[in-house]
């Protein structure tokens, strides 16, 4: 009677043991594939981590043309935008006629020893109408 292979439990019908031969290569494999997964979950944290700068600029540009369109003083409105951007961020607040304009640029640096290679620039620019009645901030 022919010998046959069983596909489910993995035995033929010779009693002999298929796959022992091919079980280093799983291992080899993973070692192989365990370095990309890796700069993936690093590629992935570094997006995170710009998209994160991205929206701390937008929302302190937001917040800060909100307090100058109040007339809120220069210094209030730059204390504001400082507290909602991210670390060492540039602030730019102008007014023009009945608009008052704030740009909060900064660098968001990518995770551990290659943060300096991996940095992008994020920014984000909020426009607002001046308040009926807001006194014009001192420059």
């Amino acid at each position: 009677m022919p010998s046959t292979w069983c596909d489910r439990c993995g035995r033929g019908g010779g009693g002999g043991r298929r796959g022992t031969a091919e079980g280093g290569f799983v291992t080899a494999e993973t070692a192989m594939a365990l370095p990309v997964l890796v700069l993936l979950v690093g590629a992935l944290v570094w997006g995170v981590l710009v998209g994160a700068a991205q929206v701390r600029c937008v929302d302190a540009a937001r917040e800060g043309a909100r307090a100058a369109a109040r007339g809120d003083p220069r210094g209030q409105v730059l204390d504001v935008v400082r507290r909602g951007a991210p670390r060492g961020a540039s602030v730019d607040v102008s007014e023009s006629g009945d608009t008052v304009q704030v740009r909060v640029s900064a660098v968001s640096r990518g995770p551990g020893a290659l943060g300096g290679l991996l940095s992008v620039p994020v920014e984000a620019t909020a426009v607002a109408a001046r308040e009926p009645g807001a006194r014009t901030a001192p420059r």
